[in-house]
C-alpha cells in the first residue's frame, strides 16, 4: 500500500493506529465455481503496508484463494458506542517459504492475541511449526474506512 491509496475517513496515521490495535478481522473469499462468498474470523498483524494472517492449507479460504486470490477483509470495533471500521481489498498472496519466516510472522500474529506467555502453550506452538501453516499476505489495492 502506498500513501497515494485513499484510506476513507481515516488518515494513514489513524488507519495504522486502528489496525495496530487488537481487533478480530473477517476475511471474505469466493468459491470460483458457485460464486458463494465465504466469510470467517481471523487474527491478523499489520506492518504498515500489508496485513498478515496465519492459516492452514486445508481450510476452505485457502482453497478458494488459490483459485481466486481476490479477497476483502473487514476489521471493526466490537463496542456498542463505537462503529469505526476498515475494509481492505486486493489480491492475497499465499506465503509458504521460507519456513523460518512463516513461523516468525505467525508467532508475531499469535502474540498480538495471546500475549508473550500465551503463545508458549502447546497448541499455538504446534500450529506455528505445523507444515500445514502458511501466511495470507494482503497488500491492499483499495482501503475504505469509517469513524464511529
Amino acid at each position: 500500500m502506498s500513501d497515494e491509496i485513499p484510506t476513507g475517513a481515516m488518515s494513514k496515521p489513524m488507519l495504522d493506529e486502528f489496525l495496530n490495535q487488537v481487533h478480530l478481522a473477517r476475511i471474505a473469499s469466493v468459491n470460483p465455481t458457485t460464486l458463494q462468498p465465504h466469510v470467517v474470523p481471523v487474527w491478523y498483524g499489520w506492518d504498515g503496508k500489508s496485513l498478515w494472517i496465519s492459516s492452514f492449507r486445508s481450510t476452505r479460504k485457502i482453497h478458494e484463494l488459490r483459485k481466486n486470490p481476490k479477497c476483502s477483509i473487514l476489521i471493526d470495533e466490537d463496542g456498542k458506542d463505537n462503529n469505526s471500521w476498515v475494509v481492505l481489498e486486493g489480491q492475497a498472496e499465499l506465503i509458504t517459504q521460507p519456513r523460518e519466516f512463516v513461523e516468525k510472522q505467525t508467532t508475531w500474529v499469535y502474540i498480538r492475541y495471546l500475549g508473550e506467555q500465551g503463545v508458549l502453550a502447546p497448541d499455538p506452538q504446534s500450529w506455528i511449526v505445523d507444515p500445514e501453516n502458511l501466511l495470507i499476505k494482503l497488500t491492499p489495492a483499495k482501503i475504505m474506512s469509517g469513524l464511529g
